[in-house]
């Protein structure tokens, strides 16, 4: 299957809105991750205006017609100094799961991040519920850190933010 990320545009909101309130992916996203079309239209404008801040991706994978929206990813600088930048957003739109289509997109935004935006250390957080996220972050690379021992208050209960890190000699050739 052909795959490749881009930073989104203003005629992607509406599929990212569509899929961070999809009822298979929402409980799996960060509770204050921007949800409605006006918050996420922002957030692409400001992934255009600050690129190494700042990313909105999307996920597209060929069907023989052209290029299909699968899901979505982004990044925040966490530490200038120190070049961490903060992953988040993961998600694939439920028709195109069971392919590993997570894994290889995720290597490609990391070297992204790591290789063109120079960044040094790439470091995420995983509610302690998300076992196929967790299973993701290790196959791709990323090295359990710790946890956040019932962080968040989600779906009625406290729950752990699993904490990982990549450094750049780790990432995966």
């Amino acid at each position: 299957m052909s795959l490749r990320i881009r930073r989104a545009r203003a005629e992607d909101v509406d599929f990212l809105v569509e899929l961070a309130n999809h009822d298979d992916v929402e409980p799996f996203l960060a509770a204050r991750r921007a949800r409605d079309h006006e918050a996420i239209a922002a957030e692409v404008e400001r992934s255009l205006a600050e690129p190494q801040d700042f990313g909105r991706f999307v996920i597209e994978v060929a069907d023989g017609d052209g290029w299909r929206l699968a899901g979505s990813m982004e990044f925040h600088v966490e530490n200038r100094r120190s070049r961490i930048a903060r992953l988040g957003g993961l998600a694939i739109h439920p028709d195109f799961r069971g392919r590993r289509l997570a894994d290889e997109a995720a290597l490609r935004f990391d070297r992204h991040l790591l290789d063109d935006l120079d960044y040094h250390r790439l470091e995420l957080e995983i509610y302690g519920f998300n076992d196929r996220a967790m299973r993701h972050a290790e196959r791709i690379g990323f090295v359990r850190e710790g946890v956040r021992r019932k962080a968040y208050w989600r779906h009625g209960e406290w729950v752990d933010g699993v904490q990982y890190g990549l450094l750049r000699e780790e990432l995966p050739q």
